[in-house]
């Protein structure tokens, strides 16, 4: 895993993206080359001619966004055939886009004649690359894993960590502590279980163990051997506890291994002065930018909501945000107008019977949370952050899901990791999951975080993923 900004990236797709960049801009100066005859381009060309540097470096950028957008670098595995569609729209659109923006700034330079050709030389290398990728994943080796305990949450973790192909490990084998004898045979587990007796630093030299996980949700008592690891520590091997692993793995806190005291003296949870302002910046610019994009199909959306059932087009709802405060949440009008007739707040579930015909649409589309972006230029709202959620809710989820007011210390966003990662859900217990992907974002949040959740959400529309 490699960590930008505090957020926890995955290798693979990290190399995947940087060999995606590279390989569209060879494409890119390969196709230009033919403007030469077929000759190759030396580095003499590529200064003399900005033209073509230019659209080498407008292709490949233009092409690693696009591919982020259709969600290629998403931790969600996806089929072959799923995979060449998205990537095949990525192409088209990416090449089309490329083309208008050179016509804008470099009418003279013949686009139309070398972006057929670096279609060709990309559609080549990606096989190329991608094969080569494949391969190198299947002949390198695994790090390998030694998980500290045998109960529920080491199980958990040992099957984590083979469905997981982000965090693939081979995990060698289970060490019991003083308190696990309470879970039952033993030789049932699904990999070795280690004797106590045998020192946890001769089981890291004898089967090269490079990572140990400490998957005991109570570790006072002295039932954790803290001096075996500190000794395997010191000779350089990470050791990691469950909110830590699963902060990486699946970049969530789980809320029922957490400690207060991981909150108070952990890293993370920054909302400096500088944080702020690039904050809000960061909310102006893009929540006025889509509003001038989207007026026209926020008017068309009025229209249509007033002829596909009586009731108002704007729908106001009181919300919780900033530091517990209320306020008006404003929607689209999805549901019927007497969705809630007897005024009890209900959870919306999937296929809900009171969403009307064209709110069906709306909320699959996310077209209804459009008016929340006057609530984030009024300061209200972020683009990023926690859905707010409705003060009789939170009063419940309060109750059941610990540090629930957490979320509460930065503003509520339009769109958020939790609605990025998880899909749609309308009970506590999904609220809960939400919740572990909500901490994860106050602890790590950034402008750099900000930007992947913003991509990550094209493509949640786009291909309906997440809710």
């Amino acid at each position: 895993m490699l960590q930008v900004f505090r957020h926890h990236v995955s290798m693979s797709a990290f190399a995947g993206m940087l060999a995606d960049v590279l390989v569209c801009f060879s494409a890119a100066l390969l196709g230009a080359a033919s403007l030469y005859g077929g000759q190759l381009l030396d580095i003499r060309d590529v200064v003399q001619s900005p033209g073509v540097m230019l659209f080498a470096v407008s292709f490949s950028v233009v092409m690693a966004f696009m591919y982020a957008f259709v969600g290629l670098y998403r931790p969600n595995p996806i089929g072959l055939a799923a995979s060449l569609r998205r990537t095949g729209f990525a192409v088209i659109v990416g090449s089309c886009i490329t083309y208008l923006l050179l016509r804008l700034v470099a009418d003279r330079f013949r686009a139309e004649q070398v972006i057929g050709a670096a279609i060709v030389y990309l559609v080549v290398g990606l096989v190329v690359v991608r094969g080569g990728i494949y391969l190198m994943r299947r002949v390198t080796a695994i790090p390998r894993v030694l998980i500290i305990g045998t109960g529920d949450e080491a199980r958990g973790v040992a099957g984590d960590l083979k469905s997981l192909r982000r965090i693939a490990r081979d995990v060698v084998g289970f060490y019991p502590t003083s308190g696990d004898t309470a879970f039952g045979d033993l030789s049932a587990m699904p990999h070795k279980v280690f004797q106590r007796s045998t020192p946890i630093v001769d089981i890291v030299e004898r089967h090269g163990i490079e990572e140990i996980i400490v998957a005991v949700r109570e570790q006072r008592g002295g039932g954790v051997p803290m001096d075996e690891l500190l000794a395997c520590r010191i000779r350089g091997i990470p050791v990691l506890d469950l909110a830590a692993f699963y902060e990486r793995a699946k970049c969530e806190v789980p809320t029922d291994s957490l400690k207060a005291s991981w909150l108070v003296y952990g890293q993370g949870f920054v909302q400096g002065r500088v944080r702020r302002f690039a904050k809000r910046t960061f909310d102006i610019v893009t929540s006025a930018t889509l509003l001038a994009l989207a007026s026209p199909l926020m008017l068309i959306t009025m229209i249509l909501i007033k002829l596909d059932s009586p009731g108002p087009v704007i729908y106001r709802q009181e919300r919780v945000g900033l530091a517990g405060r209320s306020f008006m949440c404003l929607k689209f009008r999805s549901m019927r107008s007497d969705a809630e007739k007897d005024g009890v707040a209900r959870w919306a579930t999937k296929n809900d019977s009171r969403v009307t015909r064209i709110g069906s649409f709306l909320r699959k589309t996310r077209i209804d949370e459009l008016p929340q972006l006057i609530s984030v230029l009024k300061g209200e709202m972020s683009m990023v952050g926690p859905r707010p959620e409705r003060p009789s809710f939170v009063a419940q989820l309060r109750e059941q899901i610990p540090y629930y007011d957490v979320r509460h210390s930065i503003k509520p966003g339009v769109t958020g990791w939790a609605q990025v990662r998880y899909s749609y859900g309308a009970s506590v217990e999904d609220a809960r999951r939400k919740h572990q992907f909500d901490l994860y974002y106050v602890k790590n949040n950034s402008l750099f975080l900000d930007l992947i959740i913003l991509i990550e959400t094209v493509s949640v529309v786009l291909f309906r993923e997440g809710q």
